[in-house]
């Protein structure tokens, strides 16, 4: 599955984000394009669509919401090597962070379709022309980057006036100052049963940085007992024909999304939640509270990350 950077890549424009400037006055770089997708048993889908067979209780649900942050996008050689990908500077990019969201246009309540597309859902930049055969990522919002040659704080930073996709309400969390790095939710059709008899729309996956110390805004340095961050390696990857595939399947393959027996509903990174450590096993990290939380268990893997084929199309929610 060798490709070559100049024909696989460049080709790939054709289904990603355009790229409005790629390393100017540098010759020798290629345009480079990364398609994400997300797929629900066994299929493709985006924005609110319909889920079924969800989790180990096998429930119907609805697509809430699906974004993510990821970091360090490199190429991989036939001997291993890594080159980073020069990331295109837009509304979804900044230094080396790029903002993945799967929900529609609209606000994440309409139907995806060829005249309404998923928001962004590609990776844009430059690298070397080369022979490459396998991608590496992280997700995460790392804790800084270089811009213009200054480390400048990206996971701890503030909210009201970060530059996109540092910006979004969505994905920050007040009480620490640092950002959501995974956001899925979905609302089962016979709700979340909790404790005591009470019920709940949405059972939610919030990954994040925990048992962070330090004010950012009074310039003090954070530092969390739990990164939470992991790479994803995938050692064959063709950009031209394939895609980096989101599983839900695989995310909620241990967990009965129709109860919550504890804590926030869902999983959001308590090391005492319940629900966590089944979802933590999907994203490849240790169990949170036992030895190594918030490390990654094997580098470079997450069950919940593969490639697969380039999808034609998403499917979303009937009006």
């Amino acid at each position: 599955m060798r490709s070559s950077l100049a024909i696989a890549l460049g080709s790939a424009l054709a289904v990603g984000t355009t790229v409005t400037s790629l390393a100017a006055g540098a010759p020798n770089q290629r345009p480079v394009v990364i398609n994400f997708g997300l797929t629900e048993d066994g299929k493709p889908v985006g924005c609110a669509a319909p889920l079924s067979n969800v989790g180990s209780g096998k429930v119907d649900a609805k697509l809430r919401e699906a974004r993510l942050y990821v970091y360090g996008v490199k190429l991989i050689d036939k001997k291993g090597g890594r080159t980073p990908v020069a990331l295109a500077q837009n509304n979804w990019q900044y230094a080396d962070l790029a903002h993945i969201d799967f929900r529609d246009a609209r606000g994440g309540s309409a139907p995806c379709g060829p005249t309404n597309p998923p928001k962004n859902t590609a990776i844009t930049g430059s690298a070397p022309a080369g022979d490459y055969v396998g991608l590496e990522f992280s997700v995460g919002v790392p804790v800084e980057s270089q811009v213009d040659g200054k480390a400048v704080a990206l996971n701890h930073s503030n909210v009201e006036t970060a530059p996109p996709p540092l910006d979004v309400q969505a994905m920050s969390w007040n009480w620490q100052a640092g950002r959501r790095f995974f956001s899925v939710e979905i609302d089962p059709s016979d709700f979340v049963s909790l404790p005591e008899d009470a019920k709940a729309r949405t059972w939610m996956v919030h990954l994040g940085s925990s048992g962070c110390k330090g004010n950012p805004a009074t310039g003090e340095i954070v530092s969390c007992a739990q990164p939470n961050r992991f790479a994803v390696t995938l050692d064959r990857f063709d950009p031209k024909k394939e895609q980096v595939n989101l599983d839900l399947t695989t995310l909620f393959k241990d967990s009965d999304v129709s109860v919550d027996k504890g804590g926030a509903v869902g999983c959001m990174s308590a090391l005492d939640d319940p629900e966590c450590p089944a979802i933590f096993k999907a994203f490849g990290l240790n169990p949170p509270g036992g030895a190594g939380a918030g490390l990654q268990t094997k580098p470079g893997v997450s069950p919940i990350f593969s490639a697969r084929p380039i999808a034609a199309a998403v499917s979303g929610v009937k009006k």
